[in-house]
């Protein structure tokens, strides 16, 4: 959820239900160089916890580093992203690179436990490629290493964000694993999320482009039938970012975020086109608010399989 994550929608998140939240993906290397942006991504505020940063990396003693720092600001846990298949990413050995390698995941694992003084998650995909789905080793080290809990993306790294999530697959892990199984991978409503839960044996459920289309997602989930107030619900958003960032960065993650809630509404193809055309941040607002004030009403339809809502948002 790179670029979506950040410290205001993660507030924003918690006010709508969601129950738990990660930091956007953060560089050890960074933090051991002492980027001003690194830090940034890495912030969070009181009312987010419980809350993890997450951290992927490439040398050992970064990776030690960067633990303690995020155990010294105060967050509830240190999530190692083991999952991410993004090609600038693998190339140097990190993200789902590691899955190829358990001796070095081993190694990454006690590097990061030697600075944390707080719980240590990893997310990780069924493995690299279809001949080498190998999530129930790498849970098995996971539990060897006193990790918390495993959240597995039911993809390989070579699917990247294509077809189906393997629900099969990541029910045998958590069957067979000795620790916590997170389920992820094509949870785009609240049905979906709590028979994933219901139907195997995972622990819990991770939702990440579902909340991109249904900010009530969470609520629905818990079993809440929250009033869709679509008016409220903006100008919460709008509180958050402005709380956060300069008029140029709201504007544009409140459009991005306009787009993808428009989703399975009338018009919602022309009114995308018409908010990514005005520079105004009033305008903007304005706009936003007659198109959602005149769909309250209407029953949203299923666009899970629409491309713009298949990126890399899990």
């Amino acid at each position: 959820m790179a670029g979506i994550t950040d410290c205001a929608f993660r507030s924003f998140m918690r006010k709508m239900g969601c129950g738990v939240v990660t930091t956007e993906l953060v560089s050890a290397t960074g933090l051991i160089y002492n980027s001003e942006k690194t830090k940034k991504l890495m912030s969070f505020t009181e009312d987010q916890s419980p809350v993890g940063v997450q951290i992927f990396g490439y040398e050992l003693e970064h990776f030690t580093y960067a633990a303690k720092y995020a155990t010294d600001m105060g967050a509830d846990f240190i999530d190692l992203n083991f999952g991410c298949p993004v090609p600038k990413v693998v190339k140097k050995g990190g993200g789902s690179a590691v899955l190829k390698d358990l001796v070095q995941l081993r190694k990454v694992l006690r590097a990061v436990q030697d600075g944390a003084g707080i719980p240590v998650t990893i997310k990780i995909r069924t493995g690299w490629d279809e001949e080498n789905r190998n999530a129930i080793d790498v849970a098995q080290v996971a539990y060897d290493e006193g990790i918390t809990w495993v959240a597995i993306h039911g993809r390989t790294r070579q699917k990247a964000y294509k077809g189906l999530a393997d629900w099969e697959f990541i029910n045998e892990v958590a069957n067979a694993a000795k620790l916590p199984i997170i389920g992820n991978g094509d949870i785009t409503s609240a049905k979906i999320a709590n028979e994933r839960l219901n139907n195997t044996a995972c622990t819990g459920v991770m939702i990440a482009r579902g909340c991109l289309k249904n900010p009530w997602i969470f609520m629905e989930s818990q079993g809440i039938e929250p009033e869709k107030n679509f008016t409220e619900m903006f100008r919460d958003l709008r509180t958050f970012l402005q709380e956060h960032f300069n008029d140029y960065i709201t504007s544009l993650q409140y459009k991005k975020l306009a787009a993808w809630y428009s989703a399975g509404y009338p018009q919602s193809s022309n009114f995308r086109k018409s908010i990514f055309q005005l520079k105004e941040k009033s305008e903007i607002f304005t706009r936003v608010e007659e198109y959602f004030e005149g769909i309250q009403h209407i029953e949203q339809e299923d666009t899970s399989d629409q491309p713009f809502l298949m990126g890399g948002h899990g």
